[in-house]
C-alpha cells in the first residue's frame, strides 16, 4: 500500500534571502534578488546579472572545518537541509538514523573547483591540485554532506537532471517514503555555479539574458523575454509518513500526492514543441492524486524566460487542463531570484508549499506586456490572494527531462 506523504521542514538559501523567511518575505514583497554579478570581472561577458547569493558565511551554518572541506553547492544544501530539519522539529536521537534518507542533488557540482585546479595544473603541475578536487566538485557531494552533516544514514542518493533536478529529488524521495524505503526524507536541490565558466558556458549557448537591467532581465512570458538569467542557492524540504509525523506531534505544512517524470525524447535544450513531454508529467501527476484540471488552483511554472520554454510549456498546461486551464494561476518564481538551475525546482515547491499555508501567489515580477501566443493568467501587475488547495510545480531539465509535483492542503 502507498503510505500518505507530508512536509514538516522547509530550508532555504536563495538570492532574496538565507533562510525561509527571508526568502518568503523578498517575495510576497515583490523583491528582485537579481543584480549585477560581482563574483567576477563581466567586462568581456554578454551576461551581466545573476542571481546570486548574499552574505552567506558558511561557518554560521556549520562546521568550519567540515565547510572548508567543502565547495559552494554543498555548502549551500547542509545549511538549507540543517534548518529543513531543525523547522520539522526532529531529533535524531529518537529516530532510526536508518530510515531517515537523504536525496538531495546539484545538476552541476562545483565548476569553480575544475576552474580553480585546471589553472593550478597549467601553472604548477598535476601534483599540485588539490587532493580533495574530486570529493569536493562532484555532484553526490551535496547529499553526502548533508547526510553526514545530520547523521542521516538511510537512503542517500541523488537526481541529476540539469534544471529538473531539484524536483526528481524531492519526487523520488516521496517514493521512498511512500513505498517503505524510509519513514524521513530531507529532499531538494542545489546549484553554486556563478562562475566565470559556468556563465560563458550558458552564454555560448545563447540561453542567457543579454539584458544588464536586474528588473528587466528575467521576465518570463513577456514578449521581450530574451533569456534566462543565472542564480544559486538550495531548497530543502524534510518529507515524512503521516503517521510518523502525527505520533510525534508535527507541524504538517502539506500533503504531496503527485508526481509525474517523463522524457520528451525529442532536443538537448529545447522542449518539445507541442509541450506533450511535460502535458503528460502532469496528467500523470493530477492522476496519482486523485484530482481534476478544474481542482488545481496554482502551477508555479518553470518560466524561464526563454521564447522556447514559456511558450512551448504554455502549450503543455492548455493540452494537459483543456479547458480548465483558463481559471489557473501561473507565475515563475525565476522572475525575481533568476533560474536557480538544480536547486529550482527545491525552491518552487517551497512557495507552493507557502502558497498553500498563507493563500498567497506573487506576482510575475517584472513582466508588463505578455507575449500574444501566451494566453494564462501569469499572475501580472499584482499578486493574488486566494485560498490554495491544489498547487502544481513544474520543472524542465535540458536533454528533455521532466519533472511535475503535485501538493494539496493536508486534510486529516
Amino acid at each position: 500500500m502507498k503510505r500518505r506523504v507530508v512536509v514538516t521542514g522547509l530550508g532555504a538559501i536563495t538570492p532574496l534571502g538565507n533562510d525561509v523567511e527571508s526568502f518568503w518575505n523578498g517575495i510576497k514583497e515583490g523583491k528582485v534578488g537579481i543584480s549585477e554579478i560581482t563574483r567576477f570581472d563581466t567586462t568581456n561577458y554578454k551576461a551581466k546579472v545573476a542571481g546570486e547569493v548574499k552574505d552567506f558565511v558558511a561557518k554560521d551554518h556549520m562546521d568550519f572545518k567540515a565547510a572548508k572541506r567543502m565547495e559552494l553547492f554543498s555548502q549551500y544544501a547542509v545549511a538549507a537541509s540543517r534548518e529543513a530539519w531543525e523547522n520539522s522539529g526532529l531529533d535524531m536521537e529518537q529516530e532510526d538514523p536508518f530510515r531517515v534518507g537523504v536525496i538531495v542533488g546539484s545538476g552541476i557540482g562545483s565548476l569553480q573547483s575544475m576552474e580553480r585546479e585546471e589553472q593550478r595544473l597549467l601553472e604548477k603541475g598535476p601534483s599540485r591540485v588539490d587532493p580533495l578536487l574530486v570529493p569536493k566538485m562532484i555532484t553526490n557531494m551535496a547529499a553526502g554532506n548533508v547526510s553526514i552533516a545530520l547523521g542521516a544514514r538511510g537512503k542517500c542518493t541523488n537526481v541529476v537532471t540539469a534544471c529538473a533536478t531539484g524536483s526528481h529529488c524531492i519526487g523520488d524521495a516521496y517514493r521512498a517514503v511512500q513505498y517503505g524505503d524510509a519513514d524521513v526524507m530531507i529532499a531538494g536541490g542545489t546549484e553554486g555555479s556563478v562562475c566565470p565558466i559556468g556563465v560563458a558556458g550558458f552564454s555560448s549557448l545563447t540561453a542567457l539574458t543579454t539584458s544588464a537591467d536586474p528588473l528587466r532581465a528575467s521576465i518570463p512570458f513577456d514578449k521581450e523575454r530574451s533569456g534566462f538569467v543565472m542564480g544559486e542557492g538550495a531548497g530543502v524540504v524534510v518529507l515524512e509518513e503521516l503517521e510518523h509525523a502525527k505520533a510525534r506531534g508535527a507541524k504538517i505544512y502539506a500533503e504531496v500526492c503527485g508526481y509525474g517524470a517523463t522524457a520528451d525524447a525529442y532536443h538537448i535544450t529545447s522542449p518539445i514543441e507541442d509541450g506533450s513531454g511535460a502535458a503528460r508529467a502532469m496528467t500523470d501527476a493530477m492522476k496519482e492524486a486523485g484530482v481534476k484540471p478544474e481542482d488545481v488552483d496554482y502551477i508555479n511554472a518553470h518560466g524561464t524566460s526563454t521564447h522556447h520554454n514559456d511558450l512551448f510549456e504554455t502549450r503543455a498546461i492548455i493540452s494537459a487542463f483543456g479547458d480548465a486551464a483558463s481559471h489557473l494561476k501561473v507565475n515563475s518564481t525565476k522572475s525575481m531570484i533568476g533560474h536557480l538551475l538544480g536547486a529550482a525546482g527545491g525552491v518552487e515547491f517551497i512557495v507552493c508549499v507557502k502558497s498553500i499555508v498563507e493563500g498567497f501567489i506573487h506576482q510575475t515580477v517584472g513582466t508588463t506586456e505578455v507575449d500574444e501566443e501566451l494566453t494564462l493568467d501569469y499572475v501580472i501587475g499584482k499578486p493574488v490572494h486566494q485560498e490554495v488547495n491544489v498547487a502544481m510545480s513544474n520543472s524542465l531539465g535540458f536533454g528533455g527531462h521532466n519533472a511535475v509535483i503535485l501538493v494539496k492542503k493536508y486534510v486529516d
